[in-house]
């Protein structure tokens, strides 16, 4: 982490209040996926700020909105505001411009991995497998937007390739943790954690893996 990053987080924490957690079950400390609901920038940012594991914890962050040069249009096309509103005008002229003199230094200062759309996804993919075989922790936002502050029912799943990535190079099972993130509640639920199984593909479980971890990052109950 760099000198800025860690001076806002001494900041953030200073002025903001504590949030608390519950586990599901006891914390196995080892390699794992924190998989969580994006609540905006709230989540991102309780997660590498405020959760328990921050220390260890690595985010995967859009690498649109981490390059000066990309991030006015990423802001424009991530529904900051609503689409429509009276202020929209004004919204589109300044806000991407601000947020690409700001965001970018921030967020290559915090611990975070850049996350790809074309072949660089494999640059993505090292990075992850680098942290857990550090025996850290990555923390990723599988919702897709759907429009101003809500999202598709589905998650993306192309990120769990690194399970499979993972047992290759560890024979181990990678564990993964849906997240609730409650900023009204200032609250963590950590959700029972679901593994993946290596005796079967990653299309074989992929339904079931969706499945739990999308009720768990909604904090919706699992069964």
């Amino acid at each position: 982490m760099g000198r800025l990053f860690n001076f806002l987080k001494w900041g953030f924490r200073l002025v903001t209040p504590k949030m608390t957690i519950s586990w599901a079950e006891p914390f196995i400390d080892e390699p794992c996926v924190f998989v969580c609901n994006h609540v905006g920038a709230m989540g991102p940012i309780n997660m590498v700020i405020k959760f328990p594991l921050c220390d260890q914890v690595h985010a995967w962050c859009n690498e649109g909105i981490m390059n000066r040069k990309t991030c006015p249009a990423y802001v424009r096309q991530d529904y900051w505001w609503e689409p429509g509103c009276r202020l929209e005008p004004l919204y589109n002229a300044t806000l991407p411009y601000i947020a690409a003199a700001i965001i970018p230094p921030v967020l290559k200062s915090a611990p975070t991995i850049p996350v790809y759309h074309d072949a660089r996804v494999m640059t993505t993919m090292r990075q992850s497998m680098r942290v857990l075989r550090d025996g850290e922790y990555l923390v990723i936002f599988p919702e897709q937007p759907s429009g101003y502050g809500e999202h598709h029912d589905w998650i993306n799943t192309g990120w769990l390739n690194i399970c499979t990535m993972y047992h290759r190079a560890t024979g181990k099972a990678l564990r993964l943790y849906p997240v609730h993130i409650d900023t009204k509640k200032r609250h963590f639920t950590v959700a029972r954690p679901i593994s993946f199984d290596p005796s079967r593909t990653l299309e074989e479980q992929q339904d079931e893996l969706v499945r739990v971890l999308a009720a768990g990052l909604r904090g919706q109950k699992i069964d």
